[in-house]
């Protein structure tokens, strides 16, 4: 099967990074727990000024280095590969992200997997470069897929018949699933039972 999995807070606690850093940058105090919208500078309630600094220091590598494995992400994706699935990372990180989170991910024992940095959230206006278009992605397809931004629901809904792990975080809680394709998954353990399950059925 072919897998699609995000990179941030799916793989690693960005979000729990980013408040940190909010904290630290302009004394906003906003625990992870009550960030309600993907949109951190809606969840921040940021300035223009205030978010674009949020941005650059979140993506600086040292501090993309510094993120958290999501507990059971690396032992659950090489299991996959060890079984003879295709898995690829695709995330909104624009491409001057791409060695340190090459690096994050060759670190944390994920050197198999494939990264690709797709415009997924409009971004492009600030002049990030990626290397994969949306057309590029579009034209891919995936029987699996792992997400935690309803932003980034439309995306996966150009894959026929792609079952989505919707990874539970604050942000997504009240969001409404696009059709039964979705399924809330609290953890790695639930991801991995959803996927096991829908490959037996498949297969």
């Amino acid at each position: 099967m072919k897998i699609y999995i995000d990179f941030d807070d799916v793989i690693c606690e960005t979000a729990k990074y980013f408040t940190k850093i909010a904290k630290e940058l302009f004394g906003i105090d906003v625990p992870y727990r009550q960030v309600q919208f993907f949109n951190l500078q809606k969840s921040f309630d940021l300035s223009d000024e205030q978010y674009d600094k949020l941005m650059e220091a979140g993506h600086l590598p040292e501090n993309l280095l510094s993120y958290e494995e999501t507990p059971g992400a690396s032992e659950t994706i090489n299991k996959w590969v060890d079984e003879g699935h295709e898995v690829f990372i695709i995330t909104g990180r624009p491409f001057n992200s791409y060695e340190p989170s090459r690096k994050w991910l060759d670190e944390h024992h994920l050197e198999r997997v494939p990264l690709f940095c797709v415009d997924k959230y409009g971004r492009e206006i600030f002049e990030h470069e990626y290397n994969m278009t949306l057309e590029q992605l579009y034209s891919m397809t995936f029987d699996f897929a792992i997400e935690d931004s309803p932003s980034a629901f439309e995306h996966v809904l150009h894959f026929n018949n792609c079952k989505v792990a919707v990874f539970d975080r604050p942000w997504n809680r009240q969001a409404e699933f696009p059709n039964d394709n979705f399924v809330r998954c609290k953890n790695w353990n639930q991801i991995d039972k959803l996927f096991e399950e829908y490959a037996g059925n498949v297969g």
